[in-house]
Protein backbone atom coordinates (compact mmCIF):
# COMPACT_ATOMS: atom_id res chain seq x y z
CA UNK A 1 0.00 0.00 0.00
CA UNK A 2 1.34 3.42 -1.02
CA UNK A 3 2.69 5.44 1.91
CA UNK A 4 2.97 2.37 4.15
CA UNK A 5 6.07 0.35 4.95
CA UNK A 6 7.09 -1.80 2.00
CA UNK A 7 6.83 -5.49 2.90
CA UNK A 8 10.20 -6.86 3.97
CA UNK A 9 11.57 -9.90 2.20
CA UNK A 10 14.77 -11.86 1.75
CA UNK A 11 15.75 -13.39 -1.58
CA UNK A 12 18.94 -14.84 -3.06
CA UNK A 13 20.51 -13.11 -6.03
CA UNK A 14 21.91 -14.79 -9.13
CA UNK A 15 25.33 -15.01 -7.43
CA UNK A 16 23.95 -16.75 -4.32
CA UNK A 17 24.09 -13.70 -2.03
CA UNK A 18 21.05 -13.12 0.15
CA UNK A 19 19.36 -9.70 0.14
CA UNK A 20 16.86 -8.49 2.75
CA UNK A 21 14.97 -5.33 1.89
CA UNK A 22 15.46 -4.15 5.49
CA UNK A 23 19.25 -4.11 4.88
CA UNK A 24 18.73 -1.18 2.50
CA UNK A 25 16.91 1.20 4.83
CA UNK A 26 18.29 4.68 4.20
CA UNK A 27 18.52 3.97 0.46
CA UNK A 28 15.95 4.40 -2.31
CA UNK A 29 15.13 0.96 -3.74
CA UNK A 30 13.59 0.08 -7.11
CA UNK A 31 11.98 -3.33 -7.65
CA UNK A 32 11.61 -4.22 -11.33
CA UNK A 33 9.75 -7.44 -12.17
CA UNK A 34 11.59 -9.09 -15.03
CA UNK A 35 11.00 -11.72 -17.73
CA UNK A 36 13.35 -11.39 -20.71
CA UNK A 37 10.97 -13.53 -22.82
CA UNK A 38 8.29 -10.82 -22.63
CA UNK A 39 8.02 -8.46 -25.65
CA UNK A 40 7.30 -5.50 -23.35
CA UNK A 41 10.52 -6.18 -21.42
CA UNK A 42 12.33 -6.65 -24.76
CA UNK A 43 11.17 -3.14 -25.77
CA UNK A 44 12.74 -1.55 -22.68
CA UNK A 45 15.97 -3.59 -22.84
CA UNK A 46 16.22 -3.55 -26.66
CA UNK A 47 16.04 0.26 -26.66
CA UNK A 48 18.53 0.53 -23.79
CA UNK A 49 15.92 2.36 -21.71
CA UNK A 50 16.00 0.04 -18.68
CA UNK A 51 19.80 -0.15 -18.60
CA UNK A 52 20.08 3.66 -18.86
CA UNK A 53 17.74 4.04 -15.88
CA UNK A 54 19.65 1.41 -13.88
CA UNK A 55 23.00 3.08 -14.54
CA UNK A 56 21.84 6.68 -14.04
CA UNK A 57 20.20 5.97 -10.69
CA UNK A 58 22.95 3.65 -9.43
CA UNK A 59 25.24 6.69 -9.78
CA UNK A 60 22.83 8.52 -7.45
CA UNK A 61 22.92 5.75 -4.82
CA UNK A 62 19.66 4.01 -5.76
CA UNK A 63 19.53 0.24 -5.22
CA UNK A 64 17.90 -1.48 -8.23
CA UNK A 65 16.69 -5.05 -7.94
CA UNK A 66 15.46 -6.93 -11.00
CA UNK A 67 13.15 -9.64 -9.61
CA UNK A 68 12.40 -12.83 -11.52
CA UNK A 69 9.26 -14.54 -10.16
CA UNK A 70 8.78 -16.92 -13.11
CA UNK A 71 8.39 -20.52 -11.93
CA UNK A 72 10.53 -23.38 -13.25
CA UNK A 73 9.21 -24.49 -16.63
CA UNK A 74 7.51 -21.13 -17.28
CA UNK A 75 8.57 -18.31 -19.61
CA UNK A 76 11.21 -16.10 -18.01
CA UNK A 77 12.46 -18.66 -15.48
CA UNK A 78 16.23 -18.52 -15.12
CA UNK A 79 18.84 -20.51 -13.28
CA UNK A 80 21.34 -18.25 -11.51
CA UNK A 81 23.83 -18.89 -14.33
CA UNK A 82 21.28 -18.01 -17.02
CA UNK A 83 20.30 -14.83 -15.15
CA UNK A 84 23.96 -13.75 -15.02
CA UNK A 85 24.48 -14.55 -18.70
CA UNK A 86 21.39 -12.59 -19.81
CA UNK A 87 22.28 -9.64 -17.56
CA UNK A 88 25.73 -9.52 -19.18
CA UNK A 89 24.33 -10.00 -22.73
CA UNK A 90 21.79 -7.18 -22.24
CA UNK A 91 24.44 -4.92 -20.66
CA UNK A 92 22.00 -4.55 -17.77
CA UNK A 93 23.15 -2.91 -14.56
CA UNK A 94 20.82 -3.80 -11.68
CA UNK A 95 22.35 -3.87 -8.20
CA UNK A 96 21.33 -7.55 -8.26
CA UNK A 97 18.97 -9.96 -10.01
CA UNK A 98 16.81 -11.53 -7.30
CA UNK A 99 15.41 -15.01 -7.85
CA UNK A 100 11.85 -15.70 -6.63
CA UNK A 101 10.90 -18.99 -8.38
CA UNK A 102 8.25 -19.73 -5.73
CA UNK A 103 6.68 -16.33 -6.47
CA UNK A 104 6.31 -15.48 -2.79
CA UNK A 105 7.77 -11.96 -3.05
CA UNK A 106 5.96 -11.26 -6.32
CA UNK A 107 2.67 -12.20 -4.68
CA UNK A 108 3.56 -10.24 -1.53
CA UNK A 109 3.90 -7.11 -3.68
CA UNK A 110 1.06 -7.98 -6.02
CA UNK A 111 3.40 -7.89 -9.03
CA UNK A 112 1.17 -8.50 -12.05
CA UNK A 113 3.27 -7.78 -15.12
CA UNK A 114 6.77 -7.67 -16.51
CA UNK A 115 7.86 -5.00 -16.14
CA UNK A 116 5.97 -3.97 -12.97
CA UNK A 117 7.84 -1.28 -11.05
CA UNK A 118 7.88 -0.44 -7.35
CA UNK A 119 9.86 2.33 -5.65
CA UNK A 120 10.64 2.37 -1.94
CA UNK A 121 11.79 5.52 -0.13
CA UNK A 122 14.83 5.84 2.13
CA UNK A 123 12.39 5.53 5.06
CA UNK A 124 11.19 2.17 3.74
CA UNK A 125 7.76 3.31 2.51
CA UNK A 126 6.28 2.24 -0.81
CA UNK A 127 6.02 5.46 -2.86
CA UNK A 128 5.34 4.15 -6.38
CA UNK A 129 3.56 1.10 -7.81
CA UNK A 130 2.87 0.75 -11.52
CA UNK A 131 4.13 0.79 -15.05
CA UNK A 132 7.46 2.12 -16.19
CA UNK A 133 5.73 4.62 -18.49
CA UNK A 134 2.43 5.64 -20.05
CA UNK A 135 2.65 3.99 -23.49
CA UNK A 136 1.48 0.39 -23.36
CA UNK A 137 3.20 -1.00 -26.43
CA UNK A 138 6.02 -3.25 -27.57
CA UNK A 139 7.27 -0.63 -30.03
CA UNK A 140 10.81 0.58 -29.29
CA UNK A 141 10.00 3.96 -30.94
CA UNK A 142 7.48 4.65 -28.16
CA UNK A 143 10.16 4.76 -25.44
CA UNK A 144 11.34 8.26 -26.42
CA UNK A 145 7.76 9.62 -26.56
CA UNK A 146 6.57 8.07 -23.29
CA UNK A 147 6.13 9.77 -19.94
CA UNK A 148 8.55 7.73 -17.80
CA UNK A 149 6.86 7.43 -14.40
CA UNK A 150 9.89 5.76 -12.81
CA UNK A 151 12.33 8.50 -13.84
CA UNK A 152 9.91 11.22 -12.66
CA UNK A 153 9.26 9.52 -9.30
CA UNK A 154 12.97 8.88 -8.66
CA UNK A 155 13.89 12.47 -9.55
CA UNK A 156 11.20 13.81 -7.21
CA UNK A 157 12.25 11.48 -4.40
CA UNK A 158 15.95 12.27 -4.75
CA UNK A 159 15.14 16.02 -4.74
CA UNK A 160 13.36 15.57 -1.39
CA UNK A 161 9.92 16.06 -2.93
CA UNK A 162 6.80 13.95 -2.66
CA UNK A 163 6.15 11.59 -5.57
CA UNK A 164 3.30 13.16 -7.53
CA UNK A 165 2.15 10.09 -9.49
CA UNK A 166 2.13 7.31 -6.92
CA UNK A 167 0.38 4.68 -9.03
CA UNK A 168 -0.19 3.88 -12.65
CA UNK A 169 -1.49 0.88 -14.53
CA UNK A 170 1.34 -1.63 -14.97
CA UNK A 171 1.47 -3.19 -18.42
CA UNK A 172 3.32 -6.08 -19.99
CA UNK A 173 3.18 -9.86 -19.82
CA UNK A 174 1.62 -11.52 -16.81
CA UNK A 175 4.10 -12.74 -14.19
CA UNK A 176 4.46 -16.48 -14.83
CA UNK A 177 3.80 -17.69 -11.28
CA UNK A 178 3.87 -21.29 -10.17
CA UNK A 179 0.36 -22.79 -10.52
Amino acid sequence: EIGKAAPDFTLPDSNGKSHALSDYKGKVVVLEWLNHGCPFVKKHYGSGNMQALQKAYAEKGVIWFSVISSAPGKQGYCTPEQANEITKDKNAAPSAVLLDPEGSVGKLYGAKTTPHMFIISKEGALVYNGGIDDIRSTDVEDVAKAKNYVRIALDELLAGKEVTEKTSQPYGCSVKYKD
